[in-house]
């Protein structure tokens, strides 16, 4: 025969059962505020050519080119970008695409990284898995599946995110740097001579001098470093590098043999011949310029005495 229940225990079980209901419905309630917001956004703009997801987990998605050759696959190396949008507002949070391109496979581009956080997003290998090479897409991610509660750094609690992902054609990162230099340079209107290792350049100065510029000289130079779009990552005047030790490659590769003291030249550098997939703040002395990971960088610069 079973015991009587005191007053207490079913007091407790009606607190766990209270508590267990109240969190399955405010979970829940997030998911269905946000998907409405998406579907009224939807809506509201007129994006006609949007789906939800096959499974359903509730992001929606649009091929907004589908590039060309063959579809990718998890195992695939690709070269891609994203800006990240918020719906609300339309404030754009993130947007490197002018200056930064990512490398991986396929199937490890779900982490986008905001701020200081690092948040796997599935939905996004879901939909690179629809595009070929030169692809973009469009994808309406709710903040459940996004930066959730907790947002990060200025995207806010519970933000439901527009994230625009673009796959570059080429899979090496060399030949995806010379094709961008090379748009550059025409969009500019530059005349520029292709060195070996890869940078561009243009001599306005040829300089004279007691010393030619070696692969070891020590150098004091005025100079300006620029990303693509134009941002000054860094500058020096009057300042004193040792080539081979104390500059990025594509200064050493470029320099010797091309210009002395009073030359001036413009290098445009592909990231292989400056910092790489590492980039940082460590390359900038203006605080709080970062120089974007394979970012291609725009040199112009001054030598005002050269030494052995």
């Amino acid at each position: 025969m079973l015991k009587k229940l005191s007053g207490y225990t079913l007091a407790l079980i009606g607190l766990t059962a209270f508590f267990t209901s109240s969190c399955k419905k405010e979970y829940e309630g997030i998911n269905s505020v946000d998907s409405t917001k998406i579907i009224d956004y939807i809506k509201q703009n007129n994006l006609t050519g949007m789906v939800q997801d096959s499974a359903k987990t509730g992001f929606y998605y649009q091929i907004t080119a589908p590039g060309t050759g063959n579809t990718f696959t998890n195992t695939d190396s690709v070269l891609y970008n994203y800006s990240i949008k918020g719906l609300l507002n339309g404030t754009t949070y993130q947007d490197f695409r002018p200056n930064r391109n990512y490398g991986t496979y396929v199937g490890y581009t779900y982490n986008i990284t905001y701020a200081t956080a690092v948040k796997e997003i599935p939905a996004v290998v879901t939909v690179m898995n629809k595009l070929k090479p030169g692809g973009s897409a469009r994808i309406l991610v709710p903040s459940f599946l996004a930066f959730g509660k907790n947002g990060s750094g200025d995207i806010p609690s519970n933000e439901n995110l527009d994230l625009t992902i673009t796959v570059y054609p080429e899979t090496e990162q060399t030949k995806l740097d010379d094709r961008l230099i090379k748009e550059f340079i025409a969009a500019k209107g530059l005349t520029m001579i292709k060195d070996p290792s890869g940078v561009y350049y243009s001599i306005s100065a040829v300089g004279s001098g007691t010393y030619a510029i070696t692969d070891n000289s020590s150098i004091v130079c005025n100079y300006t470093g620029r990303l693509k779009d134009g941002t000054v990552f860094d500058y020096g005047t009057d300042a004193s590098f040792t080539l081979g030790s104390g500059t990025i490659e594509g200064w050493t590769k470029t320099l010797p043999g091309k210009i002395e003291k009073g030359g001036k030249i413009r290098m445009l550098i592909p990231s292989n011949m400056a910092y790489g997939k590492v980039g940082g703040s460590v390359a900038s002395s203006l605080t709080g310029i970062i120089v974007p990971a394979n970012a291609i960088l725009d040199f112009d610069v001054t030598i005002s005495s050269v030494t052995q």
